[in-house]
């Protein structure tokens, strides 16, 4: 099963065609103004830190499960802190994506890459809701996981589509066996708001934010709920939150089949391609090795190398353009009948670790997705739509799609319809898009920026997904100057 938008939007559907459901554009919730007097045990909380990790410190906020029953049960949200090297002058709160990514994990392996703006703020993230260390979402053994992700994500026949929906059913149905009710609190719409919290635990009196990838949806949740709750808020790499789900699948596999291009166009350019010596012959090659892989699984180290985790490995190793070089090697030793780092990329994507167990994060993509927004509850359409989709998109379109078959056996509802985020009364949010994103495509962030009313669009043009993370020097001082100072760049910048 397709599992590549792990660390993006997630569990999308299909694109334009007949079967597209109407619109379900709604009103969004109103901005909240101030807290409410039911919340204010949560607001006036004071985190107890606690060292951890090296340099780094821990702390559990809580938080209700239900917002709109708030005397009613609790959960604990997972904190960690970095103290600013210089004077202080409040909190940046970092989130990576997923959904379902650790921000706590993510804070303690990344926190030098914001080294240029924690001289003055403290580095925080947080597990959300669902996630990681915070009440985390389980749904499947590992054997079950492992052969979910080992099933073909692209059936070619009615027995294929069957395993397919088999494995889509078992997974939405232990989900809800395991979590229950639990599953409709775990939504980005109560992450957004369980982010004010932390926010008023901190001290601050207004967020300044950083979120890659799905933390831009994040953030703009934050804003639709909180507009005049934020000093400074990066949404880099951003998503569309007035998508419809079905348009998402096939305008992210594009992405992913133009940066694929892009990556066997700068391997034949390198001289010492192990994929070909013409853009088209490498793409026939990878193409090839796919198909060898599906007809015959390798076996690596007792591990079966199939159709699903191909796919996997191809993807992950298409975010960095620094690992491209790697991906090279790596997919022609493939070529030669050794599998074996094709499977640990497959394996970072979806955080399959050395001893067979997996994090939460393919569970908890799947969980969070399913409920942000309506899905089709069809199969005919997947079906329909990945056939179309493949004609587009002929490495990604139809796995995308069938990625997110459990959408349509999901147990609980979800908890918004499709709206445009608007979020009147934010100061300027900049959005950073890149050009050939692959995961979360340029149109995306054009389409934020325009949708914000305090939209601020930076481009930077280049392969790879998201742009402040890759040390440029044109994006980090864009961002650098507006995080400390405010200031945002003139309309129209690009930077690479």
């Amino acid at each position: 099963m397709s599992l590549v938008a792990v660390a993006t939007a997630g569990c999308t559907t299909s694109g334009s065609s007949p079967s597209t459901p109407p619109s379900t554009s709604s009103r969004p919730p109103a901005a909240v103004t101030a807290s409410p007097p039911d919340l204010q045990r949560f607001y006036t909380q004071r985190l107890a830190w606690q060292p951890c990790d090296n340099s780094f410190q821990c702390s559990s906020l809580l938080v209700p499960l239900d917002y709109s029953h708030p005397s009613g049960a609790t959960l604990h949200i997972a904190v960690v802190r970095q103290p600013s090297s210089g004077s202080h002058e409040g909190s940046l709160i970092i989130n990576p994506g997923g959904p379902g990514a650790s921000g706590v994990s993510f804070e303690e392996e990344a926190a030098s890459a914001f080294s240029e703006l924690t001289d003055h703020y403290d580095l925080v993230s947080f597990d959300p809701r669902g996630v990681g260390e915070s009440d985390p979402i389980r749904c499947l053994s590992s054997a079950q996981l492992d052969t979910y992700i080992n099933t073909d994500p692209v059936p070619a026949n009615a027995t294929q589509l069957a395993a397919v929906v088999n494995e889509a059913k078992l997974f939405a149905n232990d989900c809800y066996k395991r979590n229950g009710s639990y599953l409709d609190h775990v939504g980005t719409i109560d992450q957004a708001r369980d982010m004010d919290v932390l926010r008023a635990a901190l001290g601050d009196a207004k967020l300044t934010y950083y979120g890659a990838s799905y933390g831009t949806y994040l953030g703009a949740k934050y804003a639709q709920l909180f507009p005049t709750h934020i000093r400074a808020m990066v949404l880099d790499g951003a998503l569309n939150p007035d998508e419809p789900v079905t348009q998402e699948n096939l305008v992210q596999a594009k992405g992913f089949q133009t940066d694929l291009e892009d990556f066997l166009a700068a391997c034949v350019r390198s001289g010492s391609c192990p994929l070909g010596s013409t853009d088209a012959g490498a793409l026939a090659d990878v193409d090839a090795l796919q198909a060898r892989l599906t007809a015959t699984p390798e076996n690596v180290n007792g591990r079966e190398l199939g159709a699903g985790e191909f796919f996997e490995g191809l993807a992950a190793g298409l975010y960095s353009p620094s690992d491209w070089p790697d991906l090279w090697k790596t997919l022609g030793d493939a070529q030669s009948g050794d599998g074996t780092n094709l499977l640990l990329f497959a394996d970072s994507l979806t955080e399959r670790q050395s001893d067979g167990s997996y994090t939460n994060l393919v569970e908890s993509n799947m969980a969070i997705n399913c409920i942000d927004r309506p899905s089709p509850r069809s199969v005919s359409t997947y079906v329909a739509d990945a056939k179309a989709f493949a004609k587009q998109a002929p490495d990604f379109g139809a796995a995308i799609e069938y990625g997110s078959l459990p959408c349509a056996f999901w147990h609980v509802p979800p908890v918004e319809q499709l709206h445009p985020v608007t979020a009147p009364g934010a100061p300027p949010i900049l959005v950073i898009g890149t050009t050939r994103d692959p995961a979360t495509p340029y149109v995306w962030a054009q389409a934020l920026a325009k949708q914000l009313s305090s939209g601020v669009l930076l481009t930077y043009v280049g392969d790879g997904h998201t742009a402040y993370l890759r040390h440029d020097a044109c994006v980090d001082a864009v961002v650098r100057s507006y995080v400390d100072d405010l200031v945002t760049p003139k309309p129209g910048t690009t930077c690479g």
